[in-house]
C-alpha cells in the first residue's frame, strides 16, 4: 500500500457511488481509483487498477458481489474486500466471508465508521467480531449435522432460519418482521420449505425441526 489508500467502489446505483466517493475523497489520503456498476466490471477494474480496498455491494445485476469478491481475491489475495448490503442476511454474510471478504457492513453505517472500516482492512485486520465468527463457524459445522439429516441439507441457510422460526411458533407476519422481508416473500419461503421437507402443513414442519434439534443437542454426561 502506498502513501494514498486506493479504493474501488462497486454498486449498481450511481448515486450511492457518488456519495461514497465524496465521503472517502474528503479524507485527503484516500483516492477512488475506479467505480463499477456490476460484479463483472468490478473484477475487470480490480485487475486493471489493483486497488488496496474494494467496497462492494452484495447484490447486483451482472454477477453478484460475492462471486466478484472470490474472483478478485483469487487473482490478488492482498486485495481487501468489504461487502456492503442494505439488510442483515446470514447467508450473504457466510458466503461473503467464505469468498474471502475482510468485512461485511450494512449501508446504514455512519460515514466515519465506514472510513475507519476501510482503514482497518487496509492495515490487514479483519472487521469480523466474535459473534460473526461464531455464526460462521456454526454454519461451517452444518454439513456434519446435515449428513445425519438429509432433508435439512436441502434447505438454504435462510430457509433453515425460517424453519427454526416456524418451530418457535411464529406466524408468517412475525417472521417477516423479524428478518425484514415481506409477508409474501416469507409465504413463498414457507411453501418451498414444506416441499423440501416432504410435509404438507406448518405443524408437521415445526414438529420435524423440533425432533432434529433435539437430536443435535449434546447429551448430558
Amino acid at each position: 500500500m502506498g502513501e494514498q489508500l486506493e479504493v474501488l467502489l462497486v454498486d449498481d446505483h450511481e448515486i450511492v457511488r457518488q456519495g461514497l466517493r465524496a465521503l472517502l475523497e474528503a479524507e485527503g489520503d484516500i483516492v477512488v481509483v475506479a467505480e463499477a456498476d456490476s460484479g463483472t466490471s468490478a473484477v475487470s477494474l480490480a485487475s486493471a487498477h489493483r486497488p488496496d480496498v474494494v467496497v462492494m455491494d452484495v447484490r447486483m445485476p451482472g454477477g453478484s458481489g460475492v462471486e466478484a469478491c472470490r474472483a478478485i481475491r483469487d487473482e490478488r489475495p492482498e486485495a481487501q474486500v468489504i461487502m456492503l448490503t442494505s439488510f442483515s442476511d446470514d447467508e450473504a454474510l457466510f458466503n461473503s466471508i467464505m469468498a474471502g471478504a475482510a468485512g461485511f457492513v450494512l449501508k446504514q453505517i455512519r460515514g466515519r465508521d465506514l472510513v475507519d472500516a476501510i482503514r482497518t482492512v487496509a492495515a490487514g485486520k479483519s472487521l469480523l467480531d466474535p459473534d460473526v465468527t461464531k455464526r460462521v463457524l456454526e454454519r461451517l459445522r452444518k454439513p456434519k449435522l446435515d449428513e445425519r439429516d438429509p432433508k435439512l441439507a436441502r434447505l438454504s441457510p435462510q430457509e433453515e432460519r425460517i424453519l427454526d422460526m416456524i418451530g418457535e411458533g411464529l406466524t408468517n407476519r412475525e417472521i417477516a418482521e423479524r428478518i425484514h422481508l415481506s409477508d409474501k416473500t416469507v409465504k413463498n419461503y414457507v411453501s418451498t420449505i414444506l416441499q423440501k421437507l416432504d410435509v404438507a402443513r406448518r405443524a408437521e414442519a415445526a414438529s420435524y425441526v423440533a425432533r432434529v434439534r433435539a437430536q443435535e443437542r449434546p447429551k448430558p454426561e
